[in-house]
């Protein structure tokens, strides 16, 4: 995946991204997902394959949900009510109501078993076939990670504004991650250049 960088905004070439909008262009009248918030570059770009987007800042729930009044971040993911209260802000969907979701990094910030609770809501969320892009870092060692506003430029080409630095809830490998997508009918990985590992995972 090459990157450039401009003024703060960073261009990459994904080729998760690429892989992702191939299962766009399969039938026409999709509903696509987007955890990365409102942006017109997406909706254009998704429309523009006559396909539906909602998109929701998933960042911005979690932080709302787990982040203000006591108690720490994490710790606060294992709350039972506030978990309660963010699935249902978070996951207001029908079963099997889209045909593809742009993640990005979000999974990233998850502690266990809320993890495991938000991909079970993906997978319920999600129609048969549909594909699904996530993206995680692979340093083992690193106490905090940039987090990005994420923009579908093209379909090989994501544009990423920095936002702040979060510190991650756990390292993930390709065997941890098989394991956390095991409901799912397929897991691929592309492990780029600058320690991201994209996946693509087919529903």
């Amino acid at each position: 995946m090459a990157r450039e960088t401009l003024a703060g905004l960073e261009t990459r070439q994904s080729h998760g991204l690429d892989q992702f909008c191939a299962s766009l262009g399969e039938r026409p009248g999709l509903s696509i997902l987007d955890f990365a918030g409102g942006s017109q570059a997406t909706v254009s770009f998704i429309t523009g394959y006559g396909h539906r987007l909602y998109s929701d800042d998933f960042l911005h729930q979690l932080d709302a949900a787990f982040g203000t009044g006591e108690g720490d971040f994490f710790e606060n993911q294992a709350n039972p009510l506030l978990v309660s209260r963010f699935v249902k802000a978070a996951f207001p969907f029908p079963d099997e109501s889209f045909d593809g979701a742009l993640v990005w990094d979000a999974l990233q910030f998850l502690a266990s078993p809320l993890l495991q609770t938000v991909v079970g809501k993906l997978h319920r969320v999600l129609r048969p076939g549909a594909c699904l892009l996530a993206m995680f870092h692979t340093e083992e060692r690193i106490e905090t990670l940039p987090t990005y506003s994420y923009r579908v430029q093209d379909h090989h080409t994501v544009q990423m504004t920095a936002r702040e630095q979060r510190k991650p809830a756990q390292v993930f490998t390709n065997r941890s991650l098989e394991k956390l997508f095991q409901d799912f009918q397929s897991v691929k990985f592309f492990l780029t250049r600058d320690r991201l590992r994209e996946v693509i995972v087919r529903r």
